[in-house]
């Protein structure tokens, strides 16, 4: 009698399988022959296993769930997933590290990207951020170079601390994140012990093209927990993957990690006042100037059944809004809006957005984009694949628009002037937010690695230090076993003056 649970093996064309451990010869000994075809697949496919590593956040974990709303936000965005309370969107989350590659160690220091993406029934929203509140630099046209400095030296392939300190010793707005990854909170504990950011700020209208802005915070329920550098050393060699590991086994036990949603909102008119650019996204909002206002919670209860279908496809784009949400004009984030689908078309595929992780799963979609690789959805069938038509194709809803926004200006490639105001933050950093025993390790941290590259580098950078702070940087003079004078020197000098002071002769 046949067994009707065995399972059958077959090709991927459902042909089934004599047998997968011997390829077809001419005896033994003797001649593999090319008829083989399951041989043939197999190998064919196994050679094109790989597809393109992720530029930056190559190596992550992520894990299904569901946001629920706990707070009525609507007189600020028309957006549906936030339009009642106890009202619950499915999502799916993935953190990463950001510069290494996917064999890294997940205790490397380095920020942890934090991408959510929301299943609403107005389409896919994904809000892609890091564990901090700020970056490294405020204008997309640096971020490649910036990248570059946290890969590998060209020349030998090698992590190379002199191209990161000349580069943000050159860089005196990347000072702020700098501190933050160099403090204990560069080397979290796990996935589940850290905050999450949206980081830009962000448009949020109503049904009454009313709009404001705003910035998102994921607050950690588990508690923050963090590596001092010593501790993250140690993890990296016991468990390269302990994070990833931590995260499905948590979820697995039904410990099921979770995260408050809370945003912070600032009107046009308090945008125009404000002491700091509120779309330099190397800059805070000041928490006693706008209050955190509570939205909703996030809970992670479900892992992947397939690590690549799901994590390792994933794709997730800052330019996914839906309806009552918007971009700013934050310059790192108008570059994202281009470069984040751009990727994703080269790295999946043109249709990377019918596999499943990234297709809507509550909303329908309905498109004139036709054909290319992977096209699996039934293509549009016989539907028109151009607009306007009258056959009965989708039309646009021009009831959805976002307020409109005055904007002047002069077309041109304006240069930032560098003011104090970039040390501001950091040193408030400093001085107000870590205490004793993390100013310690910000210190040991950042001697670590900055004693690692070139002498004139490490004045110059000290020199960012003692203008923030002048005790930061005499601490941080003095382990190096710098001349203080000549630390002070330099950060008396204009960002010109003190680069060419430090240059190659």
């Amino acid at each position: 009698m046949k067994d009707e649970k065995k399972k059958i093996l077959t090709t991927n064309q459902g042909i089934p399988v004599e047998s997968d451990q011997e390829s077809v010869s001419t005896g033994i000994p003797g001649v593999t022959l090319m008829q083989d075809v399951h041989l043939i697949e197999k190998l064919a496919h196994f050679g094109r296993e790989r597809i393109p590593e992720r530029v930056v956040h190559a190596k992550g974990a992520g894990a299904f769930g569901y946001f629920e709303v706990t707070h009525d936000v609507s007189k600020y965005t028309r957006a549906a997933f936030l339009n009642q309370i106890g009202k619950k969107t499915e999502i799916f989350v993935r953190f990463s590290t950001v510069g290494g590659e996917r064999g890294s160690a997940d205790a490397e220091r380095d920020p942890r990207g934090f991408a959510v993406k929301f299943y609403t029934e107005e389409g896919n929203y994904d809000l892609v951020g890091n564990n901090t509140p700020i970056f490294f630099i405020r204008d997309a046209i640096k971020f490649p170079d910036f990248i570059h400095t946290q890969k590998r030296n060209p020349a030998n392939n090698l992590k190379d601390p002199n191209m990161v300190w000349d580069f943000f010793s050159l860089t005196p707005e990347s000072l702020h994140q700098a501190t933050i990854l160099y403090s204990n909170r560069g080397t979290p504990f796990t996935y589940r012990n850290m905050h999450g950011f949206g980081s830009h700020t962000f448009l949020w209208y109503n049904k009454e093209g009313e709009y404001v802005w705003v910035k998102y915070h994921w607050r950690c329920e588990q508690g923050i927990k963090n590596f001092t550098g010593a501790e993250a050393e140690v993890m990296k060699g016991k468990d390269p993957d302990h994070a990833t590991r931590d995260l499905f086994e948590a979820i697995a036990r039904g410990e099921y990690p979770s995260w408050r949603l809370e945003v912070q909102i600032m009107t046009p008119g308090q945008a125009e006042k404000y002491r700091f650019d509120p779309f330099d996204v190397t800059k805070v909002w000041y928490n006693k100037d706008f209050p955190r206002i509570p939205v909703g919670r996030m809970v992670l209860n479900r892992n992947p059944e397939n690590y690549f279908a799901d994590v390792e496809q994933a794709a997730f784009a800052p330019s996914n809004f839906v309806p009552g949400i918007g971009p700013s004009p934050d310059k790192l984030l108008q570059g994202r809006l281009f470069s984040y689908q751009d990727t994703h078309r080269h790295r999946l595929g043109t249709n990377f957005h019918q596999i499943p992780v990234n297709s809507a799963k509550a909303a329908k979609t309905d498109t004139y984009q036709r054909d290319g690789y992977m096209a699996v959805d039934g293509n549009g069938g016989g539907a028109p694949n151009y607009y306007p038509n009258t056959m009965g194709g989708a039309v646009p809803d021009e009831t959805i628009k976002m307020p409109e926004i005055p904007v002047s200006g002069t077309i041109a490639r304006h240069k930032l002037e560098i003011k104090d105001i970039d040390f501001e933050q950091p040193g408030e950093l400093y001085r107000r937010v870590l205490n004793d025993y993390e100013k310690e390790h910000l210190i040991i941290n950042i001697v670590d690695s900055l004693s690692r590259a070139m002498e004139r580098l490490q004045y110059r950078q000290t020199a960012l230090f003692y203008k923030a702070d002048p005790d930061w940087g005499m601490r941080v003079s003095d382990a190096l076993n710098l001349s203080f004078d000549r630390v002070k020197e330099l950060a008396a000098m204009s960002q010109e003056e003190r680069v060419k002071a430090t240059s190659k002769s």
